[in-house]
C-alpha cells in the first residue's frame, strides 16, 4: 500500500496550504471512516465545479482555485486522502463531450474535442477499492440543474452530468461507489498509483491553439455558464 500513500509532484500535501487545511478541519482526530467522508465531502461541496487552467496542476493549486473539475479536484482529493493515511489511486478514461454540453455553449462546444479526458479516484478502506467519482459536482450546482430540469426522472446527460437516475444519483459516500459522469465513460486507460503517472501516457488530446483557446477563453466562459447555474 506504500505506493498508494506516497506524495508526488502533483500530490504535493507536504504544501504549507494542503496541511494548514488539513490541522484546521482535524480530519486527523477522526476514525477512518469518518476521515474519509468528511475529506470526501470537502472536495465535492466546498471544493466547487468548474474549470482549472490545466489537468496538471498540482493539489496546492486546485486549493488556491478552490474550484475544479474531475481530474483536478480528484487530484487534491487524492492528496488530502494520503495525508492523512488513506489509499488512493485514479483510474483514468475519457467521456463523450455531449455530457458537458450546457457547461460548454457555442463555439466552445463546437470546437470541444469529441472525447474528454476524465478519471476518478479509487480509495482503499476496509479491504475494498471504492470507485468514487460523484465527487466532481458541488451539491448545490447539481440542485440546481434538477430545479432546471424538473420534467426529467430517469436517464440524464448534460452540464457536466451522466447518470441513469437525475432525481436519485448517488452522490454520497456510506461505503459504497458513488457516480456522477461514469454513463458517458467511451475509453477505459486503466489504473494509476497517481495522476502524475497517468497523464505521461494520457491526457486532453487537442491542438495547441485550442489547447490555448480553453486556458485564455473557454474555460471562463464555461466558469461563468457553470456560476450562472449554481446562482
Amino acid at each position: 500500500m506504500e505506493q498508494y500513500l506516497r506524495e508526488t509532484q502533483m500530490l504535493d500535501y507536504s504544501n504549507k496550504s494542503i496541511q494548514e487545511l488539513i490541522e484546521k478541519r482535524g480530519w486527523r482526530n477522526l476514525d477512518e471512516y469518518q476521515r474519509l467522508k468528511a475529506i470526501y465531502n470537502y472536495i465535492r461541496d466546498e471544493i466547487l465545479f468548474g474549470y482549472n487552467i490545466d489537468d496538471c496542476i498540482p493539489a496546492s493549486k486546485v486549493l488556491a482555485d478552490g474550484y475544479g473539475q474531475c481530474n483536478t479536484k480528484g487530484t487534491l482529493f487524492m492528496a488530502l486522502l494520503r495525508s492523512c493515511g488513506i489509499p488512493c489511486r485514479v483510474h483514468g478514461f475519457t467521456i463523450d463531450k455531449k455530457l458537458q454540453e450546457g457547461a460548454m455553449t457555442g463555439f466552445v462546444y463546437r470546437n470541444a474535442p469529441q472525447n474528454i479526458f476524465h478519471s476518478w479516484v479509487e480509495v482503499y478502506f476496509e479491504g475494498i477499492w471504492y470507485e468514487l467519482e460523484a465527487f466532481i459536482l458541488d451539491r448545490a450546482y447539481l440542485e440546481k440543474l434538477q430545479e432546471m430540469n424538473l420534467d426529467c426522472s430517469g436517464a440524464f446527460c448534460g452540464y457536466g452530468v451522466a447518470v441513469t437516475d437525475f432525481r436519485n444519483p448517488v452522490i454520497d459516500f456510506d461505503r459504497n461507489n458513488t457516480y456522477i459522469q461514469s454513463e458517458g465513460i467511451n475509453q477505459d486507460f486503466g489504473i494509476y498509483d497517481c495522476p502524475d503517472e497517468l497523464l505521461k501516457e494520457h491526457h486532453q488530446e487537442m491542438t495547441a491553439l485550442k489547447a490555448f483557446a480553453y486556458r485564455n477563453l473557454g474555460r471562463h466562459l464555461m466558469n461563468r455558464n457553470v456560476r450562472k447555474i449554481r446562482n
